[in-house]
């Protein structure tokens, strides 16, 4: 049927045309922009895979460079772990040489200027140490998790592109004389003007150091009793009574650096940490008998020089911390042997303390660094899944693109041919 309102030739070309025209742009968009899914037309379920497969290699990606960072900051802090060490051996060192009876007092007193001063610098690099404005050593606000108790923080380093995914490590406290500085207390007891006699097998001396947790009873048992009469007991009772009660306060720990001096009757007791000195006691030591019982010293014979306030904030390491208990520096000196065997001890608790720390964190970095590995081997993999979904074939689009731009030219001529039929109407017009 010959028409010329309707050329049914024409429309199907056109039709067929704008088929192969999207054919076509499709592929020259993917060959433009390297992407098989650049809208959600293109491959709906394909484009959610990829979005998905992005969201875990960009969270992968990020994972690695935050085990690095961890692996970085680790570093630091075991780098001044390592400058503490030697310190430490350094100090260990003095304190052997100062055991040495070779040394005179004298000595010992400027052996003990350097044994202090490395004290203080272990003290201040605790202090100091810091990455990306966190102090690593000593509780700062800002570094992981405070554990409430010993002070120990726990980092958790974020190595997976999902929450939870986490590595974690225990950073103790290191500091151990930082904050409000102890004011030193002092008692002193006149034993001239206590009216203890004897006569049942010596005399008991008893003297509290400290308050509540810190408190810490001495009693020293003499083999004779004191002179009975007030103001009899002579200066050597007295030493006696010294050389007693400093042995057994400084042979304790945590009372190393609490002194006690005589001078003819009075005895002296003081506490540079400045812990209270309190119940001071006097009785009779024979276990059956004790005639006089056991009672106060006099207030007249019993004075405060100093009533002294303990330090506050980190001075008074918290238990667990590096450098607590057997390890505890901060009250420590070589002034004495009995000093100095005390040091060499603590020293090396310290050490050892210190040790544990440098081999958990070198371990965690190791750790962190296969971490760090795996992440990236498996970025890899999901990276070339997404890429199989989301990137052109190069060699299907470009084979797409040249049959679409051909269909087109023969698609454009039939248009044209179908275009002319209808004239062909006017020659049964003529």
């Amino acid at each position: 049927m010959s028409v010329i309102n309707t050329n049914v030739n024409s429309l199907v070309s056109q039709a067929a045309l704008h088929r192969n025209e999207r054919s076509l742009s499709s592929a020259m968009q993917q060959l433009s922009t390297g992407s098989r899914i650049n809208s959600a037309k293109d491959d709906a379920a394909g484009l959610a895979i990829s979005s998905r497969m992005t969201a875990q290699v960009k969270g992968l990606n990020q994972a690695v460079r935050n085990a690095n960072d961890g692996i970085s900051m680790l570093q630091t802090a075991e780098g001044a772990t390592v400058e503490m060490t030697n310190m430490l051996q350094r100090m260990r060192e003095l304190a052997v040489q100062a055991r040495n009876d070779t040394n005179t007092a004298s000595d010992r007193s400027y052996l003990n200027l350097e044994y202090q001063q490395l004290s203080k610098e272990i003290s201040r690099t605790a202090s100091t140490a810091e990455w990306n404005g966190m102090s690593l050593m000593n509780n700062s606000a800002n570094l992981g998790v405070d554990d409430g108790t010993t002070h120990a923080r726990t980092v958790a380093f974020q190595v997976g592109a999902n929450a939870g995914q986490t590595i974690s490590l225990t950073m103790k406290d290191f500091s151990f004389n930082t904050g409000t500085p102890a004011v030193a207390s002092e008692k002193q007891v006149n034993l001239g003007a206590v009216d203890f006699s004897g006569g049942n097998g010596g005399a008991n001396f008893q003297v509290t150091i400290g308050t509540g947790g810190t408190a810490h009873d001495f009693s020293v048992t003499l083999g004779t009793a004191l002179a009975g009469a007030p103001g009899a007991t002579t200066a050597a009772e007295a030493t006696t009574l010294r050389d007693a009660l400093r042995t057994q306060i400084n042979n304790t720990v945590g009372f190393e650096g609490v002194s006690v001096e005589s001078s003819g009757s009075v005895i002296s007791i003081k506490d540079s940490e400045g812990r209270a000195i309190t119940d001071v006691k006097m009785f009779e030591s024979d276990a059956t008998t004790q005639a006089d019982g056991a009672h106060d010293v006099p207030t007249g014979s019993n004075t405060d020089v100093a009533t002294g306030t303990p330090a506050s904030g980190a001075s008074v390491p918290a238990t667990g911390s590096v450098f607590s208990d057997s390890a505890r520096l901060n009250n420590t000196d070589i002034n004495t042997t009995a000093h100095a065997d005390t040091a060499i001890g603590r020293l090396d608790s310290a050490i050892n303390a210190i040790n544990e720390q440098r081999a958990t964190m070198g371990a965690v970095m190791n750790r962190l660094t296969y971490a760090a590995d795996n992440l990236t081997n498996i970025a890899t993999n999901t990276s070339a899944s997404r890429s199989r979904i989301l990137d052109t074939d190069y060699a299907s689009a470009t084979t797409e693109m040249a049959r679409t731009q051909i269909i087109q030219q023969a698609a454009t001529a039939m248009l044209a041919q179908a275009n002319q039929q209808p004239q062909s109407v006017l020659s049964l017009l003529k």
